[in-house]
């Protein structure tokens, strides 16, 4: 039976497939999203471990969230759900 190597980021920085419409920004997204939520994990178990205060655990995860909210304006997720929906009526069905 063969072993797979794991690599250290690999094992630090687990990412998920993502499963949703494949768009270019949506894939961008999800990549950001993945890592906001590595890095609120980390924050949060720094926190309950006693090395990071909680007032500024709350302030790191407040500004990660400011973060991904700019990412997502700036990648427009979200401003045109019926989009998708139209793209697909001007398909012949078959």
């Amino acid at each position: 039976m063969e072993k797979k190597i794991v690599s250290k980021d690999d094992f630090l920085y687990p990412r998920g497939r993502y499963y949703g419409h494949v768009k270019p920004e949506n894939l961008v997204f999800n990549a950001n999203l993945q890592e906001f939520a590595q890095k609120v994990s980390y924050i949060c178990n720094l926190e309950t471990g006693g090395k990071l205060p909680p007032e500024e655990a709350y302030e790191q995860i407040k500004e990660l969230w400011k973060q991904l909210k700019r990412t997502k304006k700036q990648l427009k997720i979200g401003e045109s759900p019926f989009q998708d929906d139209q793209d697909n009526q001007d398909q012949p069905e078959g």
